[in-house]
């Protein structure tokens, strides 16, 4: 296979594996664990998930921004 093809398709896997892992975790953390949710009161544990939630989709806009910025930029 093409080289530039394989380097493509490896960056679309890791990017969609990235993607995942964080929407698995926050979607664990939040919903099945139930941090996302106020119940009667915003509890300390509430605000720690949000700051995570929130910390992880900067680190998910940093990984895809390393993995496709530098081949955008030489095209």
């Amino acid at each position: 296979m093409d080289p530039e093809v394989m380097a493509f398709l490896n960056r679309i896997s890791r990017s969609i594996g990235i993607a995942l892992v964080i929407m698995v975790l926050n979607t664990t953390i939040g919903i099945m664990w139930g941090y996302a949710f106020v119940e009667d009161h915003w509890k300390w544990s509430n605000t720690l998930f949000y700051i995570f939630a929130f910390t992880s989709v900067v680190v998910l806009a940093y990984a895809l921004y390393k993995i496709w910025g530098a081949h955008l930029k030489k095209d």
